[in-house]
């Protein structure tokens, strides 16, 4: 039997940044990541569309605002020193209607209570930042930015290797056993691990794995697939940087929007449907247990209820990809299908009350033993290291 002194479930960013917090923090405590997939980063962290968030949307305050600013800092230093790539290519929220100017400022306002630096501005300056764009008003974030989170993990892989860590892919836990002074870990492999504490950090399969350690997390993951398209390289003119909607108040998500890539080139997207699997990166990708669960759900059909008007619009661009293009338009007139090439999708692992409303911020529930990160929603990624500290600091209270 393998033993470790921390267990951390899921290879994701967040897992990893956790266990990388740790072995930096507590040199002489071996941590052990137990990943279900044959590499890291193989879900949401590495299906993402790849953006440095700057923390302008968040509610001043919250765990995410609090966050995303100083996380984004930390995150830019640790890349610098491990050599990988990102570049602060700017953003620009536009507003194309009178309506949406009071959303807009709100966001603006939202911005400067959480220290980003961003500034409100006119069509004039917008056409110099974004020429291809249309819009009566924008906010400029200039210190947003763009990087592969795949290889962030692939960097704190390494360190943790470094530090006398270890990485198991292929091992799927099947059960969490705890008592007052340890806690057993089976896998699908049919291994078993012992430890004094485990996190699960499994994004997508978070609240299932919680039920394994005893905990029942009020909320649920409902997946949504978020479907992109790229730009053809003779059209990445179109996109300087990072360009997004003013956030419909109707829908819980952002809206298509426009980024470019690190790699070079540009994606736009997502449109956000109901997945049929929690890994159901494609239309026909069918979990009959994942669907079932979703919709019996409480929470998902109070949701559906209160949204299906938006859901509908969502699944005909889904199927249809002039009306994704129209959606495009709003914010770059001179876009055309033949503009575009489909792109992998992403799957969003979306937390639902059982009243059907999103859970926007991070929740952390814990054991005696067991501490469950049972949402980690955007912008998890650009705040990873932040919220691995945070991990950490709980742990670290129970060793002392």
């Amino acid at each position: 039997m393998e033993r470790a002194e921390v267990i951390i479930v899921g290879g994701g960013i967040v897992g990893l940044a956790t266990a990388y917090d740790l072995t930096r923090r507590f040199p002489g405590k071996r941590v052990l990541v137990l990943e279900k997939e044959a590499a890291v980063a193989r879900h949401q962290t590495g299906r993402n569309s790849g953006v440095l968030h700057s923390g302008v949307y968040y509610q001043p305050g919250s765990l995410k605002a609090r966050n995303c600013l100083d996380g984004k800092r930390i995150l830019q230093k640790f890349c610098d020193r491990q050599g990988v790539p990102y570049a602060l290519c700017g953003k620009v929220i536009v507003a194309v209607k009178e309506e949406e100017l009071p959303r807009l400022e709100a966001i603006y306002r939202n911005g400067q209570a959480n220290g980003v630096r961003c500034t409100l501005v006119g069509p004039e300056r917008l056409k110099e930042l974004e020429p291809a764009v249309r819009g009566i008003r924008a906010i400029h974030v200039p210190d947003a930015g763009i990087i592969d989170y795949t290889q962030v993990c692939e960097a704190l892989v390494r360190c943790l290797l470094d530090s006398g860590g270890a990485v198991v892919t292929n091992s799927r836990v099947t059960a969490i056993n705890s008592n007052a002074s340890k806690v057993r870990v089976r896998t699908s492999q049919g291994e078993t691990f012992e430890a004094g504490y485990v996190v699960n950090c499994t994004g997508l399969q978070s609240d299932r794995v919680a039920r394994l350690s005893g905990t029942r997390p009020e909320a649920r993951i409902v997946p949504f697939r978020g479907e992109y398209y790229e730009l053809k390289p003779e059209a990445h003119h179109l996109c300087q940087g990072l360009i997004y909607p003013v956030p419909d108040p109707s829908f819980p998500f952002l809206g298509v929007h426009f980024t470019r890539m690190i790699s070079g080139g540009v994606e736009c997207g997502p449109n956000a449907v109901l997945a049929f699997a929690r890994e159901g990166y494609r239309i026909t990708d069918v979990n009959l247990r994942d669907l079932f669960e979703s919709l019996t759900y409480p929470g998902f059909l109070r949701m559906a209820r209160k949204y299906w008007r938006v859901g509908v619009e969502e699944m005909w661009r889904s199927i249809s990809k002039k009306a994704f293009v129209r959606a495009l338009q709003r914010l770059v007139p001179e876009i055309t299908t033949g503009d575009l090439n489909p792109a992998p999708a992403g799957i969003r692992a979306q937390a639902l009350s059982p009243q059907g409303s999103l859970v926007y911020d991070f929740d952390i529930r814990e054991t005696s033993r067991v501490l469950n990160v049972c949402n980690a929603p955007s912008p998890a990624a650009t705040a990873c290291l932040n919220i691995g500290r945070l991990v950490v600091d709980r742990l670290a209270r129970r060793f002392e």
